[in-house]
Formats: structure tokens, sequence, C-alpha cells
């Protein structure tokens, strides 16, 4: 904290709260989903309206991908267009959600003794701002990114989600953006609108599994799923959001998957509410 004002807002802003905040897990898809209203966006806004409003929100995105760990600390953090090809109405979109600079500096506390930078470049980038601007359509709600430290393990990664607990009695929403399964150089374009390879069907199927009956450890353990496994996870950053939010699930937390539906042969939406 900066001052004492400080501290005292966020004491005040930030109490604790009875029940606590559920976690979510989203396949995010293509940036077109931040502005089709399409099957897999119209169930973000309703998923809105279903949990309780939170004070803010900390996106943890596949896109964010960094040497070290940080986390955006600006009052007021841009829109990233971080993708090309796409129609201008998307890259012209826009999503002015406030920052917290307070409540990152808490967070970064929160993850002692891991050094936590206070970013002040990056943003929203797509795997956060495409699913949020459906949740929350007016923008005035905080809206924080936790990066990705890709020098760590899975392991890494799960242990620290479970160092911001504390978020959650606090009204923040904690959310994972990635997919379970991600293979892009495997998409199959007649698969594009529904579909998935068998692999990839039998490995998510697996994932729900594992996930319901909250067997962490073959999940974690991710690189020895075999030959499917490394076809649905050729590289680690739209897994990890998804240990991120596992990290966090409590005993007492109810577990219920939507947008379970597989796209483009190799890519999978299914997503995950815990609480």
């Amino acid at each position: 904290m900066n001052n004492l004002a400080d501290l005292n807002r966020f004491a005040a802003s930030f109490k604790d709260q009875s029940k606590l905040m559920p976690v979510l897990f989203i396949g995010h898809g293509s940036p077109m989903n931040g502005i089709e209203n399409n099957e897999f966006s119209n169930r973000w806004k309703e998923l809105a309206i279903e949990i309780p409003r939170p004070k803010a929100v900390l996106v943890v995105s596949a896109h964010w991908f960094t040497n070290g760990t940080f986390i955006t600390a600006m009052d007021n953090p841009p829109t990233i267009h971080d993708f090309y090809g796409f129609p201008k109405e998307l890259e012209n979109t826009v999503y002015p959600a406030p920052g917290d600079p307070v409540l990152a500096a808490e967070t970064a506390k929160l993850l002692s003794p891991v050094q936590v930078g206070l970013d002040h470049d990056w943003g929203l980038d797509h795997g956060a701002w495409t699913v949020v601007k459906h949740m929350f359509p007016e923008a005035d709600i905080p809206v924080l990114q936790l990066s990705i430290d890709y020098s760590k393990g899975p392991r890494y990664h799960y242990d620290l989600a479970g160092q911001l607990s504390v978020l959650r009695k606090k009204g923040v929403l904690i959310l994972g953006s990635g997919n379970m399964v991600h293979n892009l150089r495997m998409i199959s374009w007649p698969m594009i609108n529904g579909g998935g390879y068998d692999w990839a069907l039998d490995l998510n199927e697996q994932f729900k599994k594992l996930i319901s009956s909250k067997t962490h450890a073959p999940l974690i353990d991710y690189e020895k799923l075999g030959h499917a496994g490394n076809l649905a996870i050729p590289t680690p950053e739209h897994y990890l959001p998804l240990l991120y939010s596992l990290g966090l699930q409590k005993d007492s937390d109810e577990i219920s998957f939507f947008n379970d539906k597989a796209v483009g042969g190799s890519l999978t939406m299914t997503s995950v509410k815990l609480g």
C-alpha cells in the first residue's frame, strides 16, 4: 500500500463476506466471441446474473505469458487487440473497465515471497475483455490481470493460485481464461461450428471426470497424459489458467460445467464454475 488512505480504502471496499465468491475457468475461444451473440457469449451473460456481483475481477489469461509474475496496476487499463485478420468492428472494440492499483498491490502481497511486478504497460488482452465484456457490459467493475510465468512448471502455478484464496472472501471474482483442449495447428475448418476429433473429445471427458472427483494430481501432471495430452496441450499457456482456477477450489465448492462443446476439431470451449 502506498499510504494509510489506500489501506483504509481497501479495508472499506473489500470487507470479508459470509459467502465465498465462485471461481471460474472459461474457455474463451475465438476473439470473435467478444462481439458475437452466440451460445458461448450468451452463457457468459447468464452466468453474470447467476453469481453475486463482484467487487472486482482478477483474470488469469492465456495471453499474458511472461518471464516472472506481474499484475496490472493502472487506473485505466487499455483494451489490447492481440490478434490480426479479424473484422474492423472487433479491432475497434474498447472495453473501458477501470483498474484498481490498491487491489493490485494487495494481491501482490498475497503472493509473497514471489516477487510480483506492478505493471503499467499491459492492460486487458482478448482472453480477458472478450469474456468480461459480455458478463459486465457496463464496464463499471474493476478488472485486473495476473500474468503467467512461463519459466515455472504446472505445480508452481497450482500452488500459487491457492495463495489468492483470501480474495474469494472479499468479493473478488477470479477467472481463468484459456481452453482445456487447444491445438490451433490441427484446426478443422469443416468442424469450426461444432465437432471434435476423437482424442479431443475423449480427453475433454477425462478432464471433466477428474475435475468432478476433485482429483487434481493428474491434471497438474498433464505432461504424463501421453499422446492425446500432447495433442491437446502442445503448449501450456491455454491450459495453465485451468490450474489457477482449480488451485482455488475448496472442498465445499459445488462443481458445474457449461459451454461444454468442441469446435474446430481440436479446441474445446468447456468451462467450469466452482462454488
